[in-house]
């Protein structure tokens, strides 16, 4: 079973309402057929219990019976603490907990770098400055990983033990065109391309499946 990362903008309002001018109705139809076809695909989502696009399509997810959601959660942190991330960590819809499971990512910052590495693919479900740089360092943490930097040699179990990303399939990004303004950006996507990961745009939730539905396969083949 695929793990998916869901990464996505925090403030809803500024980013899809105000940034994109997405009329509010076509925003939450568009969560919706996305937590349908994550729920329907029999994946699992990780995510940051906080608030945003991320958290919204999960709880849609749980309303579908999705299967599994894990929430990383920075617990040893002192800078920033997570009193604010609370109230999605306990969060319930119709009756169950949102969160399945938590993944402990240790504090803030190891959490920023580590997020989308818990997953097999990443979902990006807008272009914000949390999610791009969570994209981003989580690429350059697997390139340490696979050795695509010869002078480090680390393990990811010594990172963490739960790290997923390269084990079934590639590590690649499935970038929902709805919800960012334009493609990644050249170096970025060459970056991605380079460590033999995959770049999938979908217009849609039914370009969506279909990817996901390729992926699946892939694993099951």
């Amino acid at each position: 079973m695929l793990k998916i990362s869901l990464i996505g903008a925090g403030d809803i309002k500024f980013h899809y309402f105000e940034l994109l001018q997405i009329p509010e109705e076509k925003f939450n139809k568009q969560v919706t057929e996305i937590a349908k076809v994550l729920a329907d695909s029999e994946v699992e989502l990780v995510l940051l219990p906080d608030r945003g696009i991320c958290f919204e399509v999960a709880k849609k997810y749980k309303e579908y019976f999705g299967k599994k959601v894990y929430g990383t959660v920075p617990y040893s942190d002192r800078d920033f603490g997570i009193k604010h991330l609370q109230q999605f960590i306990d969060a319930k819809v119709n009756g169950a907990k949102i969160i399945d499971e938590t993944i402990d990512t240790q504090n803030w910052y190891k959490q920023d770098l580590t997020h989308c590495l818990f997953g097999d693919i990443v979902l990006m479900l807008g272009n914000s400055l949390g999610s791009l740089g969570e994209l981003v360092y989580g690429y350059y943490l697997h390139k340490l990983f696979i050795g695509n930097k010869s002078e480090v040699n680390i393990a990811k179990q010594k990172i963490h033990p739960e790290i997923k990303a390269g084990e079934k399939i590639p590590f690649s990004v499935i970038v929902y065109k709805p919800f960012v303004k334009e493609k990644l950006n050249f170096e970025i996507e060459a970056y991605i391309k380079k460590l033999s990961g995959e770049i999938h745009y979908v217009n849609d939730s039914q370009e969506l499946k279909s990817v996901l539905d390729k992926l699946i396969s892939s694993v099951n083949s």
